[in-house]
């Protein structure tokens, strides 16, 4: 299958309320439209998770980031300007592409209510790895983007971690990136609230 359509299929089946599981560019994610709340409750069910503890939206761009909060402070932007992809114009690498890292911001608007936390801030990452971001930007909206795994259990680093009662429960499995064995982490997480305290909650 290409890539192609392996996002066209994992698309139509998003749009319809359903979940995926697909590579990121952290570990293997389960997904769903972030904006349906009936999608965002069945993705608790399959981690076996409290909703009590927030998921992450994957997003493509800053411009669909900005969609998803009433106010995005400008310490949120320099940290995302500094976390871009670090290659000159002409394609030459600058240095090591920073680890990817998730923030935590307030003010969410736009996404599912059970999705936002009870204080109204969400934790929200740019992709820049190749499929994820092709996902995200054919989808047109936010993509929750949770480990795949059952809460307590090790993330799944490559697709071959995936627990089966996980493969069964979702709607979709994306072929890209199946074939990968190699070692993955979760992102880092940075908590930024509107007065400018920023607050590293993983590293």
């Amino acid at each position: 299958m290409t890539r192609e359509q392996d996002i066209k299929n994992a698309v139509e089946v998003l749009r319809k309320g359903g979940v995926i599981l697909y590579p990121t560019d952290t570990v293997w994610g389960i997904g769903c439209d972030a904006t349906n709340a009936d999608a965002v409750k069945r993705v608790y069910e399959i981690k076996q998770r409290d909703d009590s503890k927030a998921l992450i939206c994957l997003v493509d761009s800053d411009a669909r980031m900005q969609r998803y909060f009433r106010n995005v402070p400008d310490v949120a932007w320099q940290l995302i300007d500094s976390l871009k992809e670090t290659t000159a114009p002409d394609g030459v690498p600058l240095g090591q592409t920073p680890r990817p890292t998730t923030l935590i911001l307030d003010g969410a608007v736009n996404l599912a209510p059970n999705l936002i936390a009870e204080d109204g801030s969400v934790g929200i990452r740019i992709t820049q790895e190749p499929f994820s971001k092709e996902l995200c930007y054919r989808f047109q909206k936010a993509l929750v983007s949770t480990s795949a795994n059952i809460s307590g259990q090790p993330a799944a680093q490559n697709y071959c971690d995936i627990d089966p009662s996980i493969l069964q429960a979702v709607d979709y499995v994306c072929w890209t990136r199946r074939q990968e064995h190699k070692p993955h982490q979760p992102s880092c997480i940075i908590r930024l609230r509107q007065d400018g305290e920023v607050s590293i909650i993983r590293q």
